[in-house]
């Protein structure tokens, strides 16, 4: 998981996943993380149950995120103490007070925050979080949009912040990504929409044009 949040260079996380065969395609690939979507308003939620087996078959194998909208914190603290998921990535409206039950746990987690301007950084560091994740706002939908935000705000955050591992989220295609890359510089790309035929169905190619992109385009922190 280090490599993964490694400032060094971007890794590609895979968001939303539902089915077996994109698991094995993924790690057959050699993605570095996939997301589980555990808010039951997405269109690519899985129960924890549904989940299961998808977590089990990529134990070890690859990173496995799981992706929290304002829940019952005892579920993300049960997946994480029971080995289920690597990481939690909290995609809502959680509050820093809600993230120290984590941080105080030393249980690894990702923060999004939603990059309306400037200040929506200003307070980044009360979350004590693993990570962070920016992503585009997206209120009552919590992500997926596929719409991009002013990467300029990612990038001096970054600029300012070298240690702190951030993910950019949020209208990444194959298209675009080696230019998010470059502006940038984040620890990893989360892609979910940008890498889909439908939601909650991935497109391979797409899949590894993204990771083709990351590939090439390592970098030094900044």
């Amino acid at each position: 998981m280090n490599s993964f949040l490694d400032p060094s260079h971007t890794s590609l996380k895979i968001c939303g996943v539902t089915q077996e065969d994109d698991v094995r395609a993924l790690i057959d690939l050699g993605v570095d993380a996939l997301g589980v979507n555990f808010w039951p308003q997405s269109k690519r939620y899985l129960s924890p149950e549904h989940a299961q087996h998808i977590l089990t078959l990529s134990a070890g194998k690859i990173v496995r995120v799981g992706v929290f909208v304002n829940a019952d914190p005892e579920l993300p603290k049960h997946l994480l103490e029971s080995g289920q998921i690597d990481l939690a990535q909290f995609h809502g409206d959680e509050t820093a007070a809600y993230c120290s039950v984590f941080a105080d746990a030393s249980l690894p987690f990702i923060k999004a925050i939603g990059v309306r301007n400037k200040t929506s950084l200003e307070n980044i560091h009360n979350y004590a979080a693993t990570a962070i994740l920016l992503d585009t706002p997206a209120p009552g939908v919590y992500g997926g949009t596929g719409e991009k935000f002013d990467w300029t705000h990612a990038q001096d955050f970054i600029a300012k912040n070298p240690d702190i591992p951030v993910l950019l989220a949020g209208g990444i295609t194959p298209n675009n990504a080696a230019d998010a890359i470059a502006q940038v510089h984040p620890c990893a790309l989360d892609i979910a929409s940008g890498a889909e035929r439908s939601p909650g169905i991935k497109d391979l190619d797409k899949v590894s044009a993204l990771l083709s992109c990351t590939r090439i385009t390592d970098h030094q922190a900044p």
